[in-house]
């Protein structure tokens, strides 16, 4: 007998890993030594086709929203922006006398992240642009700048310096534009916000214009999501993601504000992924790996369709490049062969990098087994396929064996596939390949809902 969708979520809403890296941050292990780091970022980039991309955080925000589990931090002290500039570029600087290839390889992806990159004005936000041009060299074919932006603080004249020097992506962090929920989430924007900065974004030629909503927020009903989806569309996105709220006070003591029945869960919060899912299908967009969509139009969708789709920290891309460096306080950086995170707190950071250090808070050096299973979850999140060995086929018919009575995996010859059915339980299957969570077995919460 086929499980009813309120059983299946019922017996499938269990913690589990979002996959934006595997091992996951919590089983990270060994960090690498500085020596080690830089090692790693040198081979990465040694062959004549490499390439890079840049993240930076920039961790300020004026007011706090509570539905947030970014590293931030509240200040409305704008004086703040440019010894935070100088601080990044302090710690470009380090890398760059350190590892000389990323002074010659091609940069293919600038990416500003937070925070709200928008607390920084248009001068300091041309200030670090510039001072990274002056160091690195674009892919004069494949460049991105991309950034994100809160529509209440974001100016005209932030988004006109970036696109005067090559950005051409902007996401707009819009949650719901429900009144209600957003005095819960205390993120106050009228949609005339939205619509506001989406249209300069347009007629300044920005090429992709992402949305940011969430689904499972305070309060959140079928109707205040089926108003949020279709004013959404009527602003036609080239991209959407659909993010399910992750509810993590353990790490981020202000998701307490939220009263336990305030929370749609289970079936009641997917319903409300589906109901947005079926009005942005409806018109014009594509299902693309988990809770993203994006327009047939978009690179996005292109990327799917040729199966090179690609999924990192800063979630589904488009971009792959051989290394992915963060600066500034908390970003991580990414090579095939290790991690390495930045200390969190801003003036450890600081400190560090006022001594000419890099600032290290942790990291993990891949082992072989480490190797392969990362690849076979990216390729499980990104096409929903992935071959199997012999052995794997077996354990997966034991392990997975309840999501394929169900109906939401299958083993067809040699390739674990996960089906339509199965699509909001791809974090579940997606645990078959983690060797370290399976075999840990943690008796705290480090992961929130999978549904």
């Amino acid at each position: 007998m086929v499980a009813s969708f309120k059983e299946l979520y019922r017996k499938y809403d269990i913690p589990a890993p979002r996959y934006t890296s595997y091992p996951t941050v919590p089983f990270w292990s060994e960090t690498p030594t500085p020596a080690d780091w830089i090692q790693h970022l040198r081979r990465a980039l040694k062959g004549d086709q490499t390439s890079w991309a840049l993240y930076v955080h920039l961790p300020y925000c004026e007011t706090l929203c509570t539905f947030c589990g970014c590293n931030t931090s509240i200040t409305k002290d704008h004086a703040k922006e440019r010894p935070y500039v100088d601080l990044v570029i302090r710690e470009l600087d380090l890398y760059l006398q350190n590892v000389p290839e990323l002074k010659t390889k091609p940069l293919r992806q600038i990416h500003f992240g937070g925070g709200s990159p928008t607390f920084f004005s248009a001068e300091a936000l041309g200030v670090l642009v510039d001072a990274i041009d002056q160091r690195v060299r674009r892919d004069s074919h494949h460049f991105e700048g991309a950034i994100e932006v809160d529509p209440r603080r974001t100016k005209h004249e932030q988004l006109q310096a970036l696109k005067r020097r090559g950005f051409n992506r902007i996401s707009l962090g819009v949650q719901d534009f429900d009144p209600e929920v957003q005095r819960l989430v205390n993120r106050i924007q009228p949609f005339e916000q939205t619509q506001q900065v989406t249209q300069w974004a347009r007629d300044m030629g920005y090429e992709s214009v992402n949305f940011d909503l969430i689904y499972g927020l305070a309060k959140q009903t079928p109707d205040s999501i089926t108003r949020s989806a279709q004013l959404t569309v009527a602003l036609k996105p080239d991209r959407i993601a659909l993010y399910s709220l992750a509810i993590v006070p353990w790490i981020k003591p202000q998701q307490r504000l939220f009263k336990d029945e305030d929370l749609p869960k289970g079936e009641d919060k997917r319903k409300l992924y589906e109901i947005a899912r079926a009005i942005l299908t409806q018109n014009g967009y594509v299902e693309i790996g988990m809770d993203h969509f994006a327009l047939s139009t978009d690179a996005l969708y292109e990327k799917t369709k040729s199966k090179q789709l690609h999924r990192n920290f800063m979630g589904y891309t488009d971009q792959k490049t051989d290394v992915l460096l963060g600066l500034g306080v908390s970003s991580i950086s990414e090579t095939p062969e290790s991690f390495h995170q930045n200390e969190k707190v801003l003036n450890l950071y600081e400190q560090k990098i006022s001594k000419n250090e890099i600032p290290t808070l942790r990291g993990h050096v891949l082992t072989d087994e480490d190797k392969t299973q990362r690849w076979k979850i990216l390729k499980f999140m990104t096409q929903f396929e992935v071959l199997l060995s012999a052995e794997e086929k077996t354990a997966a018919e034991i392990f997975l064996k309840e999501m394929i009575l169900d109906g939401l995996v299958e083993i067809q010859g040699s390739t674990l596939k996960l089906t339509d059915l199965g699509r909001p339980f791809l974090r579940n299957a997606a645990v078959f390949f983690d060797s370290r969570l399976q075999k840990s077995q943690p008796q705290t919460r480090i992961f929130s809902q999978s549904i």
